[in-house]
């Protein structure tokens, strides 16, 4: 699904059958965090609100706790959904600029809205038809699982992350903030590529590392093992 996926922006606008939704559910129960630890949750709605907003029969509405590493947590967690839509037959697309129009149940402060149902466009792409800066530009350092990361959406295609690949190891770094400017969707972009890379590993763990290489222009956030 990796290399198949694409962003679906237009939507068959019928609702979903309930046995669907119900699929959908178990998956949110069964999802993997980046950091346990942080509170989140998931609901589903159908309507939000905003720039850039994207007609949609159904919604998922993220909250977080703002504990350091929740914004990377809802990357990595979404995106299991965005890949699992996609091999159902379903489209998705993060929205990172929509707010859910109305009351939500959760007490947690919202993060990020992503839409999702029957698509009315093409479900998946060829490999070719990705937009995706080359590896060279994003990475130095050889590890297969790289490509994953490389496929990885984020907000306006910035990809603003960098990698570095030493000895099984890929050290993950974020562009730094302009003028001060911290993006929250830099931290989420980030989390969603490292579940590409977290699902072709064989084992994963994601910790920080006191000695990790320093990267010009970038912070280094943490290392896949």
């Amino acid at each position: 699904m990796i290399r198949k996926r694409k962003s679906v922006r237009k939507y068959d606008m019928t609702k979903l059958d309930e046995a669907t939704l119900n699929k959908i559910r178990e998956k949110i129960g069964a999802l993997v965090p980046l950091f346990p630890e942080i509170r989140y949750s998931i609901e589903m709605t159908d309507s939000t609100k905003g720039l850039f907003n994207i007609k949609a029969p159904h919604y998922l509405v993220f909250g977080s706790e703002q504990a350091e590493g929740f914004a990377e947590n809802i990357g990595f967690i979404g995106q299991q959904l965005d890949l699992f839509f996609s091999e159902i037959g379903l489209g998705a697309c993060w929205l990172g600029a929509a707010k859910p129009q109305g009351e939500v149940n959760s007490a947690l402060p919202f993060v990020i809205c992503m839409s999702f149902g029957r698509p009315a466009e093409e479900l998946h792409r060829n490999l070719a038809d990705f937009r995706r800066k080359p590896l060279h530009e994003m990475s130095e350092g050889q590890d297969p699982r790289l490509e994953a990361a490389r496929l990885a959406p984020s907000g306006i295609n910035a990809q603003n992350w960098y990698f570095i690949a030493e000895g099984g190891k890929i050290h993950c770094y974020r562009k730094k903030a302009v003028l001060g400017f911290i993006n929250k969707m830099g931290f989420i972009d980030l989390g969603i590529a490292i579940w590409h890379i977290a699902s072709e590993s064989e084992n994963f763990a994601y910790t920080k590392e006191v000695n990790a290489p320093e990267k010009k222009g970038y912070i280094y956030m943490g290392t896949v093992k």
